[in-house]
């Protein structure tokens, strides 16, 4: 997929980023540091994951979507199986990772997740974000694969009544990938998924890039 189509759509797959060994690599660096479970949020504190995001930059095939003055923002694992399952409900990926809370007006929606301070981006922030999502198990359409509404990032916010409209006016494609593929999409894009139904695991790590400065005196809580 071209860089036209890619501002038209709002996502890509990219396939064959990781080899076999390198997927093993980083699903026993995820089991030693998150265990068994569903998902962790502050994989880009450790050494190995800014490694791991170091490597996605210089991608071929990723380069073309990451913008040299990007940096990693954010690493979070998804881990879902018919024993770890779950959906994820249609919406748009709004919170961003940040070191410390700050007041303004602009800023809302403020949360914490595992110790660390959520906040909702200004617009302007999240049509800069680029998210890739790292494939580290081959994702069939029986293994829950996200379901993006195609062209819905260039919308804005928006609202959860206006997103199920252009759900069925404009509909979705689901986005199987093999192990080792990179979904490339903006967190504005319209994406959900459904549980599980086959009997393997699908496991996916979850990178934000993102420009080393923010608005109104925020800071990320990590960058790599």
């Amino acid at each position: 997929m071209g860089a036209e189509a890619f501002a038209r759509d709002g996502f890509a797959l990219v396939p064959d980023v990781l080899d076999a060994a390198e997927c093993a690599a980083a699903r026993e660096e995820v089991l030693s540091q998150a265990g068994e479970g569903p998902g962790s949020r502050h994989l880009l504190s450790l050494p190995w994951c800014q490694r791991l995001a170091a490597r996605l930059r210089s991608a071929h095939g990723l380069d073309t979507w990451i913008p040299e003055t990007h940096r990693a923002v954010q690493c979070s694992y998804f881990e879902k199986s018919r024993d770890t399952n779950w959906l994820v409900a249609l919406h748009q990926d709004l919170a961003i990772a940040v070191q410390a809370k700050v007041e303004h007006p602009a800023l809302t929606g403020w949360s914490t997740k595992e110790t660390t301070h959520f906040v909702q981006a200004p617009q302007q922030v999240l049509e800069q974000l680029v998210a890739v999502r790292v494939h580290l198990d081959d994702c069939g359409l029986d293994d829950g694969p996200l379901r993006v509404v195609p062209g819905s990032h260039a919308l804005g916010i928006i609202d959860a009544a206006r997103a199920m409209q252009l759900r069925d006016d404009r509909g979705e494609r689901a986005c199987p990938a093999a192990q080792g593929a990179a979904l490339v999409m903006r967190p504005l894009l319209l994406h959900a998924s459904s549980k599980a139904t086959g009997s393997s695991r699908r496991r996916v790590l979850h990178f934000l890039f993102g420009p080393v400065q923010l608005p109104y005196g925020l800071a990320w809580a990590f960058a790599a």
